[in-house]
C-alpha cells in the first residue's frame, strides 16, 4: 500500500476546493481594484483617514492606486487562508486513521510508523506547494493584467515563498497536534484557534508598540507584505526561528505518533 498515493486521492477534492476558493478571493479582490483605480489617489487620502485600527487589519500603508499595492494589502487574508488549510490539513491527515476507525487496517500493514508519518508528511507538503503555486500563477496573472510596474512577478514571489513558509509552519503545529491530543478529531479546530490567536495578536502588536516583543510569538510578523517587498526582504532571524520551530514540532510529531495508544 502506497500511504502517499492513498493520502494525495484522500485530499484531491479538498485541495480542488481550497484552490477555487483561492482564485476567486484574488479575482474578486483584483476585479475590486479596477473599479476603484479610476478614482487615483483619492483612494490613498481616504486611507490617510482611516484610524490606526483599520489600518493594521489590513497590514499597513500601502499605495492603493497600484495594482501591487492593493494586492500587497490583500495579501495577509490569502495567509491567513493558506495557514488555515495548511493546520487543518496537518492535523486531519495525522488524525484520519483514529477519527474513521481505520487505524488497524494500517497500522497492521509491514510499514512503520516512522514510513506513515513521512508518506503523511510528503502529501501534506505536496498538497500545500500546489495550493502556493496556484496562488503565486493567479496572483501573477491578474497583478499583471492591472500593473505595468517591473519587478512585479518578484515581488509576488517573494510574497509566495513568505506565504508557503507559513504554510509549512502551520502545517506542523497541525501534525503536532494531531499526534500529541488524546482527542485527535479535535486537532483541527484547536490548530485553527492557534492561527486566529497568533493572527490577532500579530494586529495588537501593530495597534501597539508596547507589545512589539510578541512579536516572535506570531508567525504573521515574521513574513509580513511591507517588511517582504521591502529593502530588508527576508529578515534572518525570523527564516532561522521559524527553521527550528519547524524541525521541533515535525520531531515532535514522529515522537508522539510513535509513542501514542492508536484507538481502533
Amino acid at each position: 500500500m502506497n500511504v502517499f498515493i492513498r493520502e494525495m486521492k484522500a485530499n484531491r477534492k479538498a485541495l480542488i476546493i481550497w484552490c477555487i476558493g483561492v482564485v476567486l478571493l484574488i479575482a474578486s479582490s483584483m476585479g475590486k481594484f479596477a473599479g476603484l483605480s479610476a478614482s487615483g489617489q483619492s483612494i490613498n487620502d481616504l486611507m490617510a483617514q482611516m484610524p490606526q485600527s483599520m489600518k493594521a487589519i489590513m497590514g499597513g500603508d500601502f499605495d492603493l492606486t497600484t495594482a501591487m499595492g492593493y494586492y500587497e494589502a490583500i495579501y495577509i487574508y490569502l495567509a491567513l487562508m493558506a495557514a488555515i488549510h495548511a493546520s487543518m490539513l496537518g492535523a486531519t491527515i495525522i488524525a484520519k486513521e483514529e477519527r474513521d476507525k481505520t487505524a488497524e487496517f494500517l497500522l497492521v500493514k509491514p510499514i512503520s510508523r516512522n514510513k506513515v508519518i513521512t508518506a503523511k508528511l510528503s502529501a501534506s507538503f505536496l498538497n500545500v506547494l500546489i495550493f502556493n503555486i496556484i496562488t503565486l500563477v493567479t496572483s501573477i496573472l491578474l497583478v499583471k493584467k492591472y500593473s505595468d510596474q517591473t519587478g512585479v512577478i518578484g515581488d509576488l514571489t517573494k510574497l509566495m515563498l513568505g506565504m508557503l513558509c507559513l504554510q509549512i509552519l502551520f502545517l506542523s503545529i497541525g501534525t503536532v497536534l494531531a499526534a500529541f491530543s488524546k482527542h485527535p478529531k479535535g486537532a483541527p479546530t484547536r490548530a485553527t484557534g492557534i492561527i486566529l490567536l497568533t493572527f490577532m495578536l500579530s494586529i495588537a502588536i501593530d495597534l501597539n508598540n508596547n507589545i512589539a516583543k510578541l512579536k516572535y510569538l506570531t508567525p504573521f510578523k515574521y513574513f509580513e507584505a511591507k517588511s517582504l517587498i521591502s529593502v530588508q526582504g527576508f529578515n534572518t532571524v525570523y527564516v532561522v526561528l521559524a527553521l527550528v520551530i519547524l524541525i521541533i514540532l515535525f520531531l515532535l510529531t514522529y515522537v508522539f505518533y510513535n509513542k501514542r495508544d492508536m484507538k481502533v
